[in-house]
């Protein structure tokens, strides 16, 4: 066992003896050390709950012969942490979460893991751990929030973002906000609708390296934890196949996986987390093969925010199993790939039940022919960005916009909810990716504000950050290469016209090549304030979107 290097031996007498402080039997260090990864804290809904998850998964170890090990990550709740400084740290969360994770099992001889996140970066932080560390493992995530109830309809986190713009209007007052945030989100989990964290649950259980279940049981079922206890007996299992990650988070295993995203219609964050789980397997990632899978995959769902149903509904109507079926008999998805459950991904999905025709259309009659995201690419983004196609309005798939210029969130936010936002803007909000930000923000404040003031079928928003899950409407991001790398975004001015085709996966400011070369050689960038601490160690390695926003690796290797 990989464990023996801690407890077996003469020369391990300390060791033995450190294990038996915390009060371990003499037989306990003759079983596997599975680690369970967990993430729980008090602060964020979606792991307030973690504990009971925890408890569930290391009942099943011990049940099926191992010794449980729990110790923590941290979490970052993007919904607190959204429209002020607090957002920075979001995306950056993603790799000091892999490096703890790999510092603890590295430094402690794990045989196997069990990995317990819930919300956005914790999922993919925690991916791309497993997959660096290559040792058996499996994720079991805290599952999904119920939708709230206001006035006789479900609502999510998503309508109280966007309720503050609608106050502003004068569309709804403030007494009914303060309803509708008292109901939206009415216990733990992650948000109730496809956001990222909802998003990437799922696509761990369509890679394969997660039950069955994982992405749409809701938080509050006795489901979830039957689903943790057997995440905890089932690790064993692959522990003693010595089944890897590696072996499970194949290429076809992230085809499959993309071609789900496509399906449901998750969150443009799946382009930054995907690629950068593949990296740490040594997948090399394309983002025109999102635009590949798209254009034959069908959206077969319309779930929150683009659409009326929740991933309880989801749930109820077979879940990510019921989307995989349908995709692998239209054959666009493979189902011979190996699952954590030692079946392939066929043996898992062939008892889910067809669709509803609702909730999951069938592939012959889906919400949109092509997949929920596109890449655009143009002299805006030589290097891509990225539009959540299956929640923007007909009419504004094409269009041609008047640029309204801000090198901030909180100045175009400050903008559109005083009204200076009018029907036919393109709102560009740069200096806001991963190094100009830094930390790459979300942009649901300016995304909500627009759609709450009934702009959304208007008014379009682009830029070098990113958006929430919970965006809808015209919202391109991840332009690449980012502003502050003097990318073309930083040479838009004021009244520009810039054209938005999403159909033709295209972004282009529409000057003069003379006024555009003018502009190049022009350009100043804005000083950046110096500061210190994670965050700016951070900017200084960190790539573009393009790339996922992973931190640059040293040009030389040492020699182990």
């Amino acid at each position: 066992m990989r464990s023996d290097v801690v407890k077996k031996g003469l020369e391990r007498a300390p060791h033995r003896s450190l294990f038996y402080a915390m009060g371990y039997h003499r037989s306990d260090l003759d079983k596997p050390l599975v680690g369970v990864v967990n993430s729980t804290n008090d602060i964020v809904p979606g792991h307030v709950h973690l504990s009971m998850i925890a408890d569930a998964v290391k009942a099943g170890v011990y049940a099926s012969g191992g010794l449980p090990l729990e110790f923590c990550t941290i979490a970052v709740c993007d919904g607190i942490a959204m429209g002020h400084q607090g957002m920075k740290y979001s995306l950056a969360s993603r790799e000091l979460i892999a490096d703890s994770v790999e510092v603890m099992v590295q430094a402690h001889g794990f045989d196997a893991l069990v990995f317990i996140p819930n919300c956005d970066k914790i999922i993919p932080g925690m991916l791309m751990a497993a997959a660096r560390l290559d040792i058996p493992a499996l994720f079991v995530s805290g599952g999904p929030m119920l939708a709230g109830e206001f006035q006789g309809r479900p609502v999510d986190l998503s309508k109280v973002f966007e309720a503050v713009g609608a106050v502003k209007s004068g569309r709804m007052s403030e007494e009914e906000l303060v309803e509708l945030e008292m109901s939206a989100c009415p216990g733990c989990g992650c948000c109730a609708g496809m956001f990222t964290a909802n998003s990437m649950n799922c696509m761990a259980e369509a890679l394969g390296i997660a039950l069955p279940g994982n992405g749409t049981v809701p938080a509050v079922y006795a489901a979830r934890l039957r689903l943790a206890r057997e995440a905890g007996m089932k690790v064993m299992e692959l522990c003693r196949q010595d089944l890897r990650p590696s072996v499970i988070m194949t290429a076809q295993a992230f085809r499959n996986a993309l071609a789900v995203d496509m399906a449901l219609g998750c969150s443009t964050n799946t382009v930054l987390h995907l690629p950068a789980i593949a990296g740490e397997v040594g997948i090399a990632w394309d983002l025109d093969e999102i635009n590949t899978i798209s254009s034959r995959t069908p959206q077969m769902c319309s779930l929150s925010p683009g659409g009326p149903h929740h991933i309880e509904d989801l749930h109820r109507a077979g879940g990510v199993q019921s989307i995989m079926k349908e995709l692998s008999a239209g054959g666009l998805l493979d189902g011979s790939a190996l699952t954590v459950t030692g079946k392939t991904a066929a043996g898992n999905f062939t008892p889910a039940p067809a669709p509803d025709g609702e909730v999951i259309r069938p592939l012959d009659s889906p919400y949109r022919e092509e997949g929920g995201l596109a890449v655009l690419f143009g002299n805006l983004a030589p290097g891509g960005a990225v539009v959540k196609q299956g929640a923007v309005a007909p009419e504004m798939q094409r269009r041609k916009l008047r640029a309204r210029v801000f090198d901030g969130e909180e100045e175009a936010v400050e903008a559109v909810l005083e009204g200076k936002i009018v029907p036919g803007d393109v709102i560009v909000i740069r200096f806001e990716g991963p190094k100009g930000g830094p930390g790459m923000r979300e942009m649901l404040a300016p995304t909500s504000a627009v759609a709450g003031m009934g702009l959304d079928r208007e008014v379009a928003l682009i830029t070098d950050g990113r958006f929430s899950g919970a965006t809808r409407g015209a919202a391109v991001g991840h332009i690449s290469p980012e502003a502050i790398q003097k990318g073309p975004l930083a040479l838009v001015r004021e009244g520009d016209t810039i054209e938005i085709d999403i159909p033709g996966r295209r972004l282009e400011l529409l000057v003069a090549e003379e006024k555009w070369r003018e502009r190049r050689e022009a350009l100043q960038l804005p000083r950046r304030r110096s500061g210190k601490g994670y965050l700016y160690r951070y900017a200084a390695q960190v790539t573009s979107a393009g790339k996922g926003a992973v931190l640059e690796t040293p040009r030389e290797e040492v020699e182990e």
